[in-house]
């Protein structure tokens, strides 16, 4: 199938990005290109989008939609915490700009053999980067029955991650797990009946948890946001959209850190940790979709925007 995405909060994002016509901007989740067009289309001659994806698939639909803008985009198959080198080796220490639509793209969902829909039977797969060996396979039966539980636990945030965990645990002794539809099965006998009828589909936090895991979502996320803050032009801007809950507040948490990173006691009259702003939070509350554009893309629903602006001391933490 054609890879197909709706980008949610487009312009909310792009025009949170404050785009400057000759700036130097980095869409470091391209997908589709949906953002990166709309960047572009408000670039210079002089101006620049770099995309970048460690999807084939979105590099190659990215490629297709975005060649009409010509030199002024590059491409690169990646994943966004390796940004630096990438962007060294182009030549470019700072941009103006950078977004992370950090949602599973609705063509990953929708091709089955893609394996992260609970909502088809597939291979176990669930890998953003198929360059990658291990696969959502791999987890499910080779991970520790306390080890389950503990991603379920933390990544999916079920309050039935330890009966999932057992089930899963009692299922491959009998034979392996190959399938969403088996793992699917596994789940629904271990959570109970009246749970399933009023809190939407029970393998939803397990899948989440496991491509989680597989990918290295918030270890990635976690360890990129400093050093992307750090790559900002002076009143550069990072807008980053999250989907849920554990993305959010690891988001949240580094902004508020960059902008005020002073580690001092309360009661010390002056700061002496040496620790200075990098920038201001642009969004003291995060920009959810409009009620028209959930109506319109129910995936949106879960979506957060937030901004942060690079100051003009360039301090450091």
């Amino acid at each position: 199938m054609a890879f197909e995405h709706t980008s949610v909060l487009l312009y909310e994002t792009v025009d949170g990005l404050n785009v400057r016509p000759d700036g130097i901007y980095v869409d470091a989740t391209l997908g589709g290109g949906g953002h990166a067009s709309e960047v572009c289309r408000r670039l210079s001659g002089k101006g620049r989008l770099i995309g970048i994806d460690q999807d084939a698939d979105a590099i190659e639909a990215a490629g297709k939609r975005l060649e009409g803008f010509g030199e002024k985009v590059t491409i690169i198959r990646s994943n966004y915490c390796d940004m630096k080198p990438r962007l060294h080796e182009l030549g470019i220490d700072k941009v103006d700009g950078i977004t992370l639509d950090l949602g599973v793209s609705s063509y990953q969902l929708d091709t089955a053999e893609r394996g992260f829909s609970y909502r088809a039977d597939a291979p176990l797969d669930m890998r953003m980067d198929q360059r990658q060996k291990m696969t959502a396979r791999d987890i499910v039966n080779d991970y520790s029955e306390a080890e389950l539980y503990r991603i379920i636990r933390d990544y999916g945030e079920d309050r039935f991650a330890k009966n999932i965990a057992k089930h899963i645990a009692a299922e491959r002794e009998k034979a392996p797990i190959e399938t969403t539809g088996q793992l699917n099965e596994i789940i629904r006998h271990a959570i109970p009946m009246k749970v399933q009828k009023t809190s939407g589909h029970p393998s939803k936090r397990t899948f989440q948890a496991i491509r989680i895991e597989l990918n290295h979502e918030l270890d990635v996320l976690r360890d990129s946001l400093d050093g992307m803050i750090d790559m900002l032009n002076p009143g550069g801007r990072i807008c980053i959209i999250t989907f849920h809950s554990l993305e959010d507040r690891i988001v949240k948490s580094a902004f508020r850190k960059n902008e005020n990173p002073c580690t001092c006691p309360s009661h010390f009259p002056v700061c002496v940790c040496g620790k200075t702003s990098k920038g201001k939070v642009i969004t003291r509350k995060p920009i959810l979709p409009s009620e028209e554009e959930m109506a319109a893309n129910s995936r949106s629903k879960s979506a957060k925007l937030r901004i942060f602006e690079r100051g003009s001391s360039q301090g450091s933490i």
